[in-house]
């Protein structure tokens, strides 16, 4: 396995710090620490630029809140935009071409064009193999973010970067807090790297063809019933004693076009494919506001509020749904928003290209 060395010089460079901050700022211009940085720029960029040059970067404090998540409270760490946030993407303008080369195709999360719909595309097309997709093995780890050991996640990063400047800057990142912080703009990279040799194993040394990742969240069809349930148990050894992780106990093995495939916020048949009912009540929520109150609300809240939606239903089998909440009247309200501003706002403008779409939806 190559490795890479004499990248330190290259992350501290202040064209990629400047890109750097192109890319940390992204829908942040509202930030008062963005603002700071904005007015003078280059005098910041030559700080970040002294203090990693000269190795004197240090961590900020976190700030800790509790967010809940599809039912579950999750923690999230949050640091300041100058330096931290900025310092992070100029590591990963650098390092991103180099991690992505280790990872597998079919994991998804937080990765440049590998969204949650690449996999839904991904994933029925894998059903379209009715005979090899039978049955699913899907399964989590147990709080895997703060379960992430800074040993084994300093030792699979050596595997690949050998630059011992580089490797005292991840090092004291990852050393700033227990497991790897969720909210981190490096956590997401250190998650999909900690089970890329995990990933790997699967597919090649125990032959599973058709295997998907989000994030811990993971799913292994196969044609055999009993394969699975084998391959679960040493699914646990595996994980045990190189990742010092443990599977969660809800993990399942079930026919798929019974049941179904809860994964990436749909539920996969075969034949069909549905929004997940937590979604699907949300949306229904989402339309009953906007006909209750759309006269009180701003157009872009009514454009938030129904396309966003939209774009989860274009890629099941939701047109019925989408009928029957988004009646004339919210269509009237969408078209007659977006109509007057084709190209100003961005959201606006692919609103309104995609209205002969809309209507045959």
């Amino acid at each position: 396995m190559k490795r890479y060395g004499n990248l330190y010089s290259k992350i501290y460079d202040m064209n990629n710090i400047r890109l750097a901050h192109q890319n940390a700022k992204k829908g942040k211009n509202h930030y008062s620490e963005v603002k700071m940085v904005e007015a003078n720029p280059e005098k910041y960029f030559e700080l970040i630029h002294n203090m990693l040059k000269n190795k004197t970067f240090k961590n900020s404090k976190y700030k800790t809140f509790t967010k809940i998540d599809n039912g579950k409270e999750r923690e999230i760490f949050k640091l300041p935009y100058f330096s931290d946030r900025i310092v992070h993407h100029c590591i990963m303008n650098i390092l991103e071409s180099i991690w992505m080369k280790v990872l597998i195709r079919d994991t998804y999360s937080s990765l440049k064009g590998r969204g949650i719909h690449d996999g839904v595309k991904r994933l029925k097309k894998a059903l379209k193999d009715k005979e090899n997709t039978k049955y699913c093995l899907k399964m989590d780890v147990r709080k895997f973010y703060p379960s992430i050991n800074h040993n084994i996640l300093k030792f699979i990063i050596r595997k690949k970067i050998k630059d011992p400047d580089l490797l005292w800057l991840l090092d004291k990142i990852i050393d700033s807090a227990n497991g790897v912080p969720i909210g981190n703009y490096l956590s997401q990279y250190f998650g999909n790297l900690y089970l890329s040799g995990f990933d790997h194993w699967v597919k090649e040394v125990k032959g599973c063809k058709y295997y998907f990742r989000y994030c811990d969240d993971t799913v292994i069809l196969h044609k055999d019933k009993n394969f699975l349930g084998d391959l679960k148990k040493e699914i646990d050894k595996y994980l045990e004693r190189n990742l010092d992780l443990v599977l969660k106990g809800d993990w399942q093995i079930f026919p798929v076009r019974v049941r179904g495939i809860d994964f990436l916020g749909y539920r996969f048949f075969g034949s069909h494919t549905l929004l997940r009912k937590g979604i699907v009540k949300r949306f229904k929520h989402k339309t009953i506001q906007i006909k209750r109150n759309y006269r009180k609300m701003t157009s872009s809240q009514i454009i938030n509020g129904t396309m966003s939606y939209y774009g989860w239903l274009k890629y099941c089998n939701g047109s019925k749904l989408w009928k029957k909440y988004i009646d004339k009247k919210i269509r009237f309200i969408i078209h007659k928003t977006c109509k007057y501003d084709k190209t100003k706002n961005p959201l606006r403008r692919a609103t309104w290209q995609n209205q002969k779409h809309i209507q045959k939806f």
